[in-house]
């Protein structure tokens, strides 16, 4: 089988490496190299490095809307194009290319959360479970029919960094099913998503870091959870703007925003509903640090401790 595979983030490796266990993969479609870090040097995306180590064909094209891009595809024969966190728009023009269309490796349970931030929004609306899906890609925004599906419960406590690792690994394991079936002539079935329970994961914007005390204190728990590692919650602390990397909802009464107790179980600050107690912080410039520690800086709030 020839596999073209299109993906970008160090959440789509674990498929390369999946797509690639027979030396079936022809070529790797990822983005250009983008400028990143204090230097802006131009730096390959994890999909890049980990195809060179393995001495696949590269190919780095800014669009997939040129004949030049549809002469490319074609000319590599390719029976299955995968695409994992890509990037790129797929045209129907290239969807129609390989012999078996292609297949997109999502991680929600489709149709919930289609779009582009699915681990992030899931945790953030409060969902217990989760998963990946393997999908028969059509013109639509994540609306092909599934083909197979894994699911996977989401921690109390757990951040869209831990969550993400997590579902790289469940979706390299859903697609190598199904690479399975299909070299066994068992294609799998197909299931169209029902319109019902669809929800749309928006890309997540720096402004939303911003956390309002007068929102219930559950809601920004899981809000610090959802934006870690990016954009990471940041509020307000008696005057001094930190960002918030670990807390949790706790009972409490006050007026939003106001220091209701400091120790060293944490920072309790109230909001809207209940208070949220903050255990791991980060000053402007600073490193991550507990809540006591912060506040050996910071005396003036030791309250009801």
């Amino acid at each position: 089988m020839r596999i073209v595979f299109a993906g970008t983030p160090e959440f789509a490796v674990p498929s390369l490496v999946a797509a690639a266990q027979r030396n079936e993969v022809v070529a790797v479609y990822t983005q250009p190299d983008r400028p990143a870090g204090r230097g802006r040097a131009l730096t390959p995306s994890p999909v890049k490095l980990e195809a060179i180590k393995r001495g696949l064909p590269v190919l780095q094209p800014e669009s997939l809307k040129t004949e030049l891009s549809r002469d490319a595809l074609r000319a590599l024969k390719p029976d299955l194009l995968v695409v994992v966190a890509y990037g790129l728009l797929l045209p129907q023009s290239i969807l129609d290319i390989p012999k078996f269309g292609c297949w997109n490796v999502h991680a929600s349970l489709l149709p919930r959360w289609r779009g582009a931030a699915p681990i992030q929004r899931a945790i953030e609306a409060g969902d217990t479970q989760t998963g990946a899906c393997l999908m028969q890609m059509e013109k639509g925004l994540d609306t092909g029919p599934v083909l197979l599906h894994q699911t996977l419960d989401i921690a109390p406590d757990e951040t869209a960094g831990q969550l993400h690792d997590r579902l790289s690994t469940l979706g390299a394991q859903v697609l190598a099913d199904g690479l399975g079936l299909l070299r066994a002539n068992m294609r799998p079935v197909q299931r169209p998503q029902p319109e019902q329970g669809a929800t749309y994961a928006r890309k997540l914007d720096k402004a939303e870091a911003r956390l309002d005390w007068t929102q219930p204190a559950d809601v920004l728990a899981r809000k610090v959870r959802a934006f870690d590692p990016w954009p990471i919650a940041e509020g307000e602390i008696a005057g001094d703007t930190v960002r918030i990397h670990r807390a949790i909802a706790i009972e409490g009464r006050g007026t939003p925003g106001t220091v209701l107790a400091a120790g060293r179980d944490g920072i309790d600050v109230a909001c809207g509903e209940g208070a949220l107690r903050i255990r791991v912080l980060q000053r402007a410039g600073g490193k991550l640090i507990t809540a006591a520690d912060y506040l050996n800086a910071r005396r003036d709030l030791r309250v009801g401790a």
